[in-house]
């Protein structure tokens, strides 16, 4: 069972074609590892089991029959803010209870004509507003390598899932970190993609020019098979860039040498975590040690990004969150007239951080404060976008930390909401900019913490992240699972 949870998906579909095993054995493996740990880790929030059976003897009859499918067979877990149609699709919020999508998203759409076979909907934070998954209304997950401590957020569900070996990999959404973060902090691979580089249809918007759609994996290969899938135009998204796609597995195995690697002299500050700050630095000289150039570069407004993000998101979610009024689906709660009903329904739907971030949003989106602020907002995340132009000039990737610290206590910055979104300060400029970015191990702290490796590169440059990426795990080769997830 162990060596299972360690192989690459491209070798799960080899040994499932071959008839090494089944699909039905691989799904029931970890359907069975759902039922032993999950009660504890709280990373699903629907086990979808006899579904799961079903795709899995359809995708054995496929192979049966010499059909083909680069993911048949393969058991995934998937965040539930992704629509998928005949099941509930919650975002982890009351005021969805029940919501049950009449089609699929594009990424679910692609993944299905590959033969995937669906688990269930994993948790996160409420409407994806969070860092850690202590929004979610559901429960709260939590770090496999240290069950006192978060996952991250708000894709903290398919981390947790994917580290502990729940599935064989997963989709998560990021919009300031949302990906990257919980990556970083559960020991796992997750790529944020370019903007508009994969399909939005479907996704339950958060804040529409920030969203993105990627996956969590348990090595940079799964990553890229999956990126081969779900990446690409779609008339349905109409921020979808409609330019042709390159195979990114062709990338992996390719040496470094020549590779120009930025470091931003504003991501080493003060509050960085000893440990942190030291595995980074030792990515950094591995990197130089296989040919690569370390070169110095300034991103002068990354001081602004978490203050833009934070007018620019919550304007967007107060728009966005409009739609749930209890009269077309989800929540209704009845009261004495239209407006008394939209009102209870909204305070009994809505969690503590959602309310927030709509109160800020609508806040700065109202009469006499929009220039204040939107506008304003606006224009400084122009700065930030020119700042990554300007430096990608003189190097090809950028590396910095994912995250200041590793994965901290649960409940220890609930109370503290500016503590919180303080922790996604590396993160958050890459999703104004739209750049793609991804978190790869490169480490532990003196917990036995995971700590990962930030790197960021051109617009459409996932190919070349990838490439750094999967030179750096395979000299790492870092623990995929933690043991107290192996018996």
């Amino acid at each position: 069972m162990e060596h299972l949870l360690d192989l690459d998906i491209k070798v799960l579909r080899e040994m499932l074609r071959k008839k090494e095993m089944s699909s039905v054995e691989l799904t029931g493996l970890y359907l069975d590892r759902i039922k032993e740990y999950d009660g504890e880790l709280l990373s699903y929030i629907k086990v979808t089991e006899d579904a799961a059976m079903d795709m899995a003897r359809q995708a054995d009859a496929k192979i049966a029959k010499g059909g083909e499918g680069k993911l048949l067979g393969i058991p995934f877990g998937m965040k539930d803010i992704l629509c998928t149609q005949g099941m509930e699709t919650t975002c982890a919020s009351k005021i969805l209870k029940g919501f049950v999508p009449p089609y699929d998203a594009t990424v679910i759409k692609k993944l299905k004509e590959e033969g995937y076979v669906l688990l269930g909907k994993l948790n996160m934070d409420e409407f994806a507003m969070g860092s850690s998954t202590e929004n979610s209304s559901v429960q709260v997950t939590k770090n496999p390598w240290d069950l006192n401590r978060i996952p991250g957020g708000s894709s903290g569900g398919s981390a947790s899932a994917t580290a502990a070996g729940l599935c064989a990999a997963s989709l998560g959404t990021d919009t300031g970190g949302s990906i990257r973060q919980p990556a970083g902090l559960c020991g796992v691979v997750g790529l944020k993609p370019t903007y508009g580089r994969v399909s939005r249809y479907g996704l339950i918007a958060f804040a529409s020019s920030l969203d993105q759609i990627g996956p969590v994996t348990r090595s940079v290969s799964d990553c890229a098979e999956i990126m081969n899938i779900i990446a690409g135009y779609d008339p349905m998204d109409s921020t979808s860039i409609p330019e042709p796609v390159p195979d990114y597995t062709e990338y992996l195995g390719r040496d470094i040498k020549g590779m120009r690697i930025g470091i931003p002299k504003e991501y080493f500050m003060e509050g960085i975590e000893q440990d942190v700050r030291s595995a980074v630095e030792n990515a950094v000289r591995f990197f130089e040690r296989s040919g690569a150039t370390v070169v110095d570069i300034t991103l002068p407004h990354t001081e602004y990004a978490v203050a833009v993000y934070y007018v620019v998101c919550t304007a967007e979610a107060s728009s966005n969150l409009a739609r749930y009024d209890g009269v077309k689906y989800g929540l209704r709660v009845d009261g004495k007239d239209l407006i008394d009903m939209y009102k209870k329904t909204r305070l009994n739907g809505f969690g503590k951080e959602v309310v927030r971030r709509i109160i800020l949003g609508t806040y700065v989106l109202s009469s006499g404060y929009y220039d204040a602020y939107y506008r304003k907002a606006g224009q400084v995340r122009t700065l930030i976008r020119r700042d990554f132009d300007e430096a990608f000039n003189v190097c090809d990737v950028i590396v910095t930390p994912v995250s200041p610290t590793t994965a901290f206590k649960i409940g220890e910055k609930m109370e503290d909401p500016l503590t919180m979104y303080f922790s996604d300060i590396f993160t958050i400029p890459v999703n104004l900019a739209g750049l793609p970015a991804m978190s790869v191990p490169c480490g532990f702290d003196n917990a036995g913490l995971p700590i990962g490796l930030h790197i960021i590169g051109k617009p459409l440059g996932e190919a070349v992240i990838m490439q750094a990426a999967h030179v750096l795990e395979t000299e790492i080769k870092a623990k995929k699972i933690p043991d107290s997830f192996r018996k």
